[in-house]
């Protein structure tokens, strides 16, 4: 990165115009000195073409149609492989940017150009609250299989837009995932395969948590997801406690959805690598009928965690 690259920043909707506005909106305002491409691609609906939005020297506005399959994985694919940054980003449309942080987040990547991805750490807006999520300065392979480490959302983190295409070092996000649920998990895991994930550890994205999402309570898509990432990614055999961190998430997702048996199932399964985990014991909760899993969901969410 001998100039300033250029960044093409990604917003996938499903059409919330109000959000989708101050997402764009908070890409277009970077105090980035380079260039930035903003594309947004709308997932099978109509185009808006946000004309009411001003768009500041050094940056455009691009509104495209999903050309790949229905879906976040679809949409994000699409404004990959339509952008001409040499660096890109991904903002959900109901989440922001805040000021800073292409600027922080390029600076540091120029000092570690062995990086495979830059992010770096959140504020989750939950009750009309920040709550802060710290990203670590480094994450490795085997820290993501250990961990989700959620403060490395798919809101904060950039990438080298090749290395996104097909045939590149990490390839296109996975639309044969159910419903692209865990698309950015896995598209994490497959960057740390190829070398480690920066962080700067300032709070430069805000995403809210107070919202309706992709995947809000949709069960049966969240457990098929998560089914077919540790199928995709047997080297989760060798980290227990990752393991049963996702079939305890597994085991939630089907108490909720009504499935006892199988919930039961998950949960002992994760119990046994991990007497510890707690989705496993909240999923047998759960099935047993105590308490609702929306109701459990929407107590944890407001301290701004998640299950």
């Amino acid at each position: 990165m001998s100039t300033l690259p250029r960044v093409t920043a990604v917003i996938a909707t499903i059409g919330r115009p109000e959000l989708l506005r101050r997402a764009v909106r908070s890409l277009l305002a970077q105090d980035y000195p380079g260039e930035v491409e903003v594309i947004v691609s709308y997932d099978h609906i109509a185009i808006d073409p946000l004309e009411d939005v001003a768009v500041p020297a050094g940056r455009t506005l691009r509104t495209v149609a999903n050309q790949h399959r229905q879906g976040l994985a679809g949409g994000r694919n699409t404004g990959a492989q339509l952008g001409t940054g040499e660096l890109i980003g991904f903002c959900d449309d109901d989440d922001e940017w805040l000021p800073g942080k292409l600027d922080a987040q390029v600076r540091l990547w120029r000092e570690h150009p062995e990086a495979a991805a830059v992010s770096c750490s959140v504020l989750l807006r939950s009750d009309g609250r920040d709550h802060r999520m710290l990203a670590p300065a480094r994450a490795e392979f085997e820290d993501l299989l250990r961990d989700r480490v959620a403060a490395l959302h798919s809101t904060s983190t950039i990438y080298r837009r090749e290395d996104l295409l097909p045939g590149g070092a990490i390839g296109p996000f996975d639309e044969e995932l159910p419903a692209s649920y865990g698309e950015d998990y896995d598209f994490l895991l497959r960057t740390a395969r190829t070398g480690p994930i920066l962080s700067v550890t300032a709070p430069l994205v805000r995403v809210l948590w107070d919202r309706p999402s992709f995947f809000a309570r949709r069960w049966e898509n969240m457990a098929a997801g998560l089914t077919y990432l540790l199928r995709k990614f047997p080297e989760f055999e060798s980290s227990p406690r990752g393991l049963a961190r996702i079939a305890g998430q597994v085991a939630f997702c089907h108490a909720a959805a009504g499935h006892r048996g199988r919930a039961r199932t998950w949960a002992r399964a994760a119990l046994r690598r991990d007497p510890r985990q707690l989705r496993a014991w909240a999923a047998l909760v759960v099935a047993a009928g105590v308490i609702s899993g929306e109701t459990l969901v929407r107590w944890v969410e407001k301290t701004g965690k998640g299950l």
